[in-house]
């Protein structure tokens, strides 16, 4: 345990713009547009303003995936935003996502424009004005709603927690260190004892709680997340393992993970997309 003195939280919390590692630049505890920027709009009804952070890439990939089935009302434009640069601060995506997270997405096919941001909300969306990876049968359409709010109300645990604890913070502590990594690991249980009894999370068919949920839980078991995977013993969820790599195969989870993506090799990246050709 550390020799440092115990921390006394203040009476009145104030921020003073702490280092508060790799993130903290971007990190303040108002909300609002800190500069004006539009927003660029190209050609197809829908507008994705987004990056290939997990939350991102289930966008992406939910897309990838309408195409796949024929909806070509699914054509996109996929403009990146530089959250590390504070671009999700433009006064034009505050407009669209007040809370200044990625992704957000604006149908242009209504009138007036809607809106939608979460990028739960946006696969819901997607899912029911395609009428795609949903199941029709209301038990197994509440299984799959279930499974894609575990994902939701889970990730912030292995991302702002563990990701940003084991990976980012300036210092490293044993206490939350320990805390999040023993929830990671009861995550990826619930995962695998799911998985054991199904092909995939709400049964034999893919949905969008598959969609939701392979960009994070996948993403860490291939070893492309915090370089985390032998300190979490990802190998052993034999399950889990079974059902990434499965994804991992489908053409429009390759293609998706890819859009929006402005690092690693250069042959995976695809700043923005605006038609097919631009995955080619």
């Amino acid at each position: 345990m550390s020799d440092k003195p115990t921390y006394t939280p203040p009476q009145v919390w104030t921020w003073d713009n702490q280092d508060g590692g790799r993130w903290s630049k971007i990190n303040r505890p108002i909300a609002g547009a800190t500069h004006d920027k539009t927003l660029p709009v190209g050609e197809h009804p829908l507008q994705l303003y987004s990056l290939a952070t997990p939350n991102g890439v289930k966008v992406t990939i939910m897309l990838e995936e309408l195409l796949a089935l024929g909806h070509a009302g699914a054509e996109y434009d996929a403009w990146l935003i530089d959250i590390g640069e504070g671009e999700q601060f433009g006064s034009g995506f505050v407009a669209i996502n007040p809370n200044s997270k990625i992704p957000a997405m604006l149908d242009r096919s209504t009138t007036p424009p809607t809106r939608v941001f979460e990028s739960g909300a946006i696969l819901l969306y997607l899912a029911e004005k395609f009428g795609a990876f949903v199941p029709a049968d209301p038990s197994a359409r509440a299984e799959c709603y279930s499974w894609l709010f575990w994902q939701m109300g889970s990730a912030p645990f292995l991302g702002g927690g563990f990701g940003h604890f084991y990976a980012y913070a300036p210092e490293k502590f044993e206490y939350p260190i320990d805390r999040y990594t023993m929830e990671v690991k009861r995550q990826l249980d619930v995962l695998d004892r799911n998985l054991a009894e199904r092909r995939y999370l709400g049964g034999d068919t893919y949905t969008i709680a598959d969609i939701a949920t392979w960009p994070w839980y996948g993403a860490l078991v291939h070893g492309k997340l915090y370089d985390a995977g032998e300190f979490l013993d990802v190998t052993s969820y034999t399950h889990v393992m079974r059902w990434a790599d499965e994804i991992k195969e489908r053409p429009a989870v390759q293609r998706g993970r890819r859009v929006n993506r402005s690092w690693g090799p250069e042959d995976q990246q695809v700043r923005e997309r605006h038609a097919a050709a631009d995955l080619d």
